[in-house]
């Protein structure tokens, strides 16, 4: 059995990131956090406000038996916007930019490899933003952040802006998640 690694991505809010990586075959936990700042142990509220330059982020573990790093990309830059600046939506600020904290050296390589072949292919849309950076620390979030979106499906946010997230990776990527056989 291979050994579990580590991904960790930010794409906006960390609820919806949570739930979308939740439902892959072979992601083994997601764990929402905080990365890329200069504040140690940042409280939501601080994050919140754009006082640490921290990005609301997950951290997932994986075994790449079962999913590779290639196939996680390709989740993440289908489910949230690559091209927006410092916002996914109606979240704005930088601490929901899109960005890859690697935690290898292949891992940064094939990150910037994927950005590269996705600009060359729509060479005509809007150019991708996202950043791909070494991870020095993560910091988990408040225990209230994980499991967001179970504890939650019925709040407006949750119905309005997650779920639409998760019906498309379930219709685009039906293959992969764990319910899947």
């Amino acid at each position: 059995m291979a050994k579990l690694q580590t991904a960790v991505f930010g794409g906006g809010c960390f609820w919806c990131t949570e739930a979308v990586f939740k439902m892959l075959r072979g992601v083994s936990s997601v764990e929402p956090g905080y990365a890329g700042g200069r504040t140690d142990n940042p409280t939501y509220e601080e994050v919140s406000r754009g006082d640490t330059d921290h990005v609301e982020v997950i951290r997932l573990q994986y075994n790449p038996d079962q999913v590779s790093y290639r196939t996680l990309l390709t989740i993440f830059f289908a489910s949230h916007d690559a091209t927006q600046l410092n916002r996914q939506g109606n979240d704005v600020g930088t601490q929901y930019r899109s960005v890859i904290f690697s935690t290898s050296a292949e891992q940064k390589t094939e990150a910037e490899t994927f950005i590269a072949e996705l600009e060359a292919s729509a060479a005509e849309g809007d150019p991708i933003v996202t950043t791909v950076e070494p991870l020095k620390r993560f910091f988990p979030a408040e225990e209230y952040h994980k499991d967001y979106y179970e504890r939650n499906t019925s709040q407006g946010y949750c119905q309005v802006i997650i779920a639409p997230k998760l019906q498309k990776v379930q219709k685009e990527f039906a293959q992969l998640l764990q319910s899947a056989s």
